[in-house]
C-alpha cells in the first residue's frame, strides 16, 4: 500500500517536471479533499439524523475508520484493519450485545460513518500535513452531529494525534487521555518523521491538547521515552509494576476540570498470547481481562476513542486478533454518556420496536429514502391507540423487510 502511495506522488512530480502548473494539481487535489470531507459530512449527517429520530438519544459512539499504515517504522499492515474490526464485530460467531448488555444494533449506541478515504488521498499526492487536517476536520464532522461521539478504527497510532486535536478543538479545551500501550510512543521525531506513529503523544501534549495523559502497558521504552514523559508530566505505568499499581488503574477517575477523556487503546498493550496480530510484539504484557476491567471500571464522560495498530497481516488464521480488536471497541461503548440514558417503561417499549426496525433496514439494503419514511412511520406509531398496536405494526414491518 505504502509503495502505491510513492508512486502516485512520483507520478505527480512527473507532472510538476513536464512543467504542468503548480496550481492545476492543487486545484485538482482540493477537489478530492472536498470530496472526501463531503462524503464523511453527509455520512455523519444522516447517521445523526436517524438517531435523534429514534427518541433523541443522549449520546452515540460512531465508528470511522482510518485505513493509514504509512507512518508505522517497521509493517504498515495497520492500513488494512478497518474493515477487519468491522467484520468481526457483526461476525455471527457471538451475539451484538456487550458484556453490560448494551445492544450494538441500537444505532443510540453504535453507529457508522464509514471510512477517511486516506491511499485516495495520497494517491492524488497530499501530504502528511494536508492529511492531517483532514482526519481532524472528519472527526469534526462527525461531532457536530449531535449526540455522535468518535470511535475511530485505526491504523497506525499516528492518527490519534489528529484526532485527539480534534476532539480538543471541537470542545473548546484539553482532555485527559487513558492510554493503554507497549511504547509510549512520545519520540519528539522518530526517524526524523513528526508524524510516526512513535510521536503522536509528543504532538499532541505540545499541542496543550491533554492535560493529563496516563500510559498504561509499557513495556518498551527508551531514555527518550522516559525523558519525554517527564517533560511532559506523562503518568507512565510500566509492566514491570502493574501488580503493583492493579487497584489504582482498575478504578480510574478522569476528566474533572477538563471537557472529558480520550481512550487510546493500541493493541500491542496486550500480551501477544491474546493478540498476535500486531506489528510489534512485545511479551509480557497485559490480559485482554486486565484491559476491559480498566475500560469497565473507568469513571469517566468519555467523548472520544481509538483502537489502533491492529496489523490483520500478522492475525491468525481464525482472526483471534481481529475479534479482540473488536471487542476492545465494543467495550469503549460502555464508557459513554449513553449509560445516563432514561426513558419511561413505555417509552422504550416503542423505541425497542423502532431500533429494531432500524437494523433490519440498513441490514437489508433499503435505500435511504425508503428508510426515512418508515422512520417517519415508525415515529407517528405514537398515534395508535395502545403500545400493544405499535409492537405490533412495526413486527410486521420487520418481517415484512426481511422477506424482502
Amino acid at each position: 500500500m505504502a509503495n502505491i502511495g510513492k508512486r502516485a506522488i512520483h507520478y505527480l512530480h512527473k507532472l510538476s517536471a513536464a512543467n504542468i502548473p503548480t496550481d492545476l494539481i492543487e486545484k485538482g487535489q482540493n477537489r478530492v479533499i472536498d470530496a472526501s470531507l463531503t462524503l464523511i459530512r453527509e455520512r455523519a449527517k444522516l447517521k445523526g439524523e436517524l438517531v435523534r429520530a429514534l427518541g433523541g438519544a443522549v449520546a452515540s459512539s460512531s465508528l470511522l475508520g482510518i485505513p493509514l499504515g504509512h507512518n508505522s517504522s517497521f509493517l504498515q499492515g495497520p492500513a488494512f484493519a478497518p474493515p477487519r474490526i468491522r467484520e468481526a464485530i457483526w461476525d455471527g460467531s457471538t451475539n451484538s450485545t456487550t458484556e453490560e448488555g448494551k445492544e450494538l444494533e441500537d444505532p443510540r449506541v453504535l453507529t457508522d460513518v464509514g471510512d477517511v478515504p486516506v491511499q485516495e488521498l495520497r494517491d492524488c499526492g497530499v501530504n502528511d500535513d494536508k492529511l492531517m487536517h483532514i482526519i481532524s476536520e472528519s472527526v469534526k464532522l462527525v461531532m457536530e452531529e449531535e449526540p455522535l461521539r468518535p470511535l475511530v478504527l485505526g491504523g497506525d497510532h499516528s492518527i490519534s494525534y489528529p484526532v485527539v486535536r480534534a476532539v480538543s478543538e471541537k470542545l473548546g479545551g484539553p482532555v485527559d487521555i487513558l492510554h493503554l500501550d507497549a511504547h509510549p510512543d512520545i519520540y519528539h521525531a522518530f526517524e526524523g518523521n513528526k508524524y510516526s506513529h512513535a510521536s503522536s503523544f509528543a504532538r499532541i501534549m505540545e499541542g496543550g491538547y491533554a492535560r493529563r495523559l496516563l500510559q498504561v502497558g509499557i513495556r518498551s521504552i527508551t531514555s527518550e521515552g522516559r525523558e519525554q514523559g517527564k517533560k511532559f508530566g506523562v503518568e507512565q505505568y510500566e509492566m514491570r509494576t502493574f501488580s503493583k499499581d492493579r487497584s489504582f488503574l482498575e478504578n480510574l477517575k478522569l476528566g474533572e476540570g477538563v471537557k472529558g477523556v480520550y481512550i487510546s487503546v493500541d493493541v500491542d498493550c496486550l500480551d501477544p498470547a491474546f493478540a498476535p496480530g500486531v506489528s510489534h510484539i512485545e511479551p509480557g504484557g497485559l490480559s485482554f481481562r486486565d484491559v476491559l476491567n480498566i475500560l469497565h471500571n473507568l469513571q469517566a464522560d468519555v467523548v472520544g476513542a481509538d483502537v489502533v495498530e491492529f496489523n490483520p497481516q500478522r492475525d491468525t488464521v481464525d482472526g483471534m486478533t481481529a475479534m479482540v480488536a473488536a471487542k476492545l471497541n465494543v467495550s469503549k461503548v460502555r464508557s459513554s454518556i449513553c449509560d445516563s440514558l432514561s426513558t419511561s417503561s413505555s417509552g422504550s417499549y416503542l423505541i425497542v420496536s423502532a431500533l429494531q426496525l432500524h437494523s433490519v433496514i440498513w441490514k437489508s439494503g433499503i435505500r435511504f429514502e425508503i428508510a426515512k419514511l418508515i422512520s417517519r412511520f415508525g415515529i407517528h406509531l405514537q398515534t395508535l391507540a395502545t403500545l400493544k398496536q405499535q409492537y405490533e405494526v412495526v413486527s410486521t414491518l420487520i418481517k415484512l423487510i426481511r422477506k424482502a
